[in-house]
């Protein structure tokens, strides 16, 4: 368990989990890392901690450096338990005495979650002295949570910015120079669309904030609590949540869908064409074969969402309606919808989906479409219709 060297006493010292596959209901299919970081100062101190289950890792790491006895604060940017799950056992080990700082809101989460762990809880001001060089703090309430906050090293440049900036991916390698952005960039799409995208506004104004106060243009170094460390060039992550938080729409149309007996999928197919054929990126995601996750972030930058269902029971599928439900949780902005299905004999679904897509905020520029049983060739003239219509909004808006 051996640390990493960020910086002359700055180290990374936090833990790699390969196996993770389900984050709280997204899917995370090469892992994560619980990154923490430990500067050795006059009053050594731990930036974060690790989920529960990898407390021994993150302090065999720290025992290559300085016995972890010796350390003198932690502080918590962000509550949520992977973490901060690892703080009463490792502070079992640091020392219960040692305070652990972190921002007003933060305090009360951990003080709640950790009831009887006898922890020293204290609020940041804001700064913390480390001896020779000093913590700033900048609070980043509602990215992703009331407590969130990042710490900055000025003299250094490092910005330790939690949940912020991150991404799901267990690996050997640390830092963003070790791996193409073809491989980093559409796990950072990925983590923002599922994580972030319900806090794009928030974020759009922390990022204007940072560079108007000269942060940005301070930074060398961004160390955030998943994911990779950018060393080589933090200015290109800086860049890609600029973009992302403004939702603006790109020509692209994602056609999701589940289907019984393969008439919503023929349905599917045939609108993933008509699209195509009027010069709109495509993208065919059926929900029997991937993640709801893995289907937002093909839905993040797109302009368009049409959604397709059989009527089950008087009701969307299942699949559907817990694909709308997450979607709808996430509040995306600037989406032109649309929606389709089969039926045997109620055919309820398609008005239950449009009805959805409504309440979402959604565009919707063409009523839904839906046929009973197998539809024919010579009857999908309303499925290209869809399309059409679908396309001309698009062509608005990008």
């Amino acid at each position: 368990m051996e640390p990493i060297k960020i910086l002359d006493n700055i180290y990374w010292v936090g833990a790699v989990d390969y196996d993770i596959r389900d984050f709280h209901g997204y899917l995370t299919p090469k892992g994560s890392t619980y990154n923490a970081y430990l500067i050795v100062d006059d009053k050594i101190t731990l930036i974060d901690s690790v989920k529960h289950g990898f407390e021994e890792e993150l302090l065999s790491r720290v025992a290559k450096i300085v016995d972890p006895k010796k350390i003198d604060q932690v502080v918590s940017n962000h509550a949520e338990m992977d973490h901060s799950g690892g703080i009463p056992e490792i502070m079992k080990v640091i020392g219960l005495d040692k305070p652990v700082y972190a921002s007003k809101l933060g305090v009360q989460n951990l003080a709640a979650q950790f009831q009887g762990a006898g922890l020293n809880l204290k609020e940041v001001s804001d700064k913390l002295s480390l001896g020779k060089q000093e913590l700033q703090f900048v609070e980043t309430r509602m990215i992703h949570w009331p407590d969130s906050m990042f710490s900055f090293l000025p003299n250094v440049g490092v910005l330790f910015s939690q949940d912020g900036f991150g991404l799901h991916l267990a690996s050997p390698q640390r830092f963003d120079d070790q791996l193409g952005e073809d491989v980093w960039g559409p796990l950072a799409l990925n983590y923002f669309a599922n994580i972030l995208t319900l806090y794009a506004a928030p974020i759009g104004k922390i990022l204007e904030k940072a560079v108007s106060s000269g942060l940005v243009a301070q930074t060398k170094i961004i160390c955030p609590d998943h994911g990779l460390i950018w060393r080589k060039n933090p200015g290109r992550i800086l860049e890609l949540y600029s973009q992302w938080v403004q939702q603006k729409p790109k020509n692209k149309a994602v056609i999701v869908f589940d289907t019984m007996w393969h008439s919503t999928e023929f349905m599917a197919r045939e609108l993933t064409d008509s699209l195509s054929t009027l010069g709109v990126e495509t993208r065919y995601q059926s929900l029997k074969n991937t993640h709801r996750s893995q289907v937002v972030t093909e839905c993040y930058e797109a302009a368009a969402i049409i959604v397709g269902s059989p009527t089950i029971n008087n009701q969307m599928f299942p699949s559907v309606a817990d694909f709308l439900h997450y979607a709808k949780g996430l509040k995306f902005q600037n989406k032109i919808g649309g929606a389709f299905g089969s039926y045997g004999w109620s055919g309820e679904a398609p008005k239950l989906v449009q009805a959805e897509l409504k309440t979402m905020g959604y565009e919707l520029p063409h009523p839904e479409v839906r046929y009973r049983f197998v539809p024919l060739e010579k009857d999908l003239g309303p499925v290209r219709e869809l399309g059409k219509a679908i396309a001309e909004a698009i062509k608005k808006v990008v």
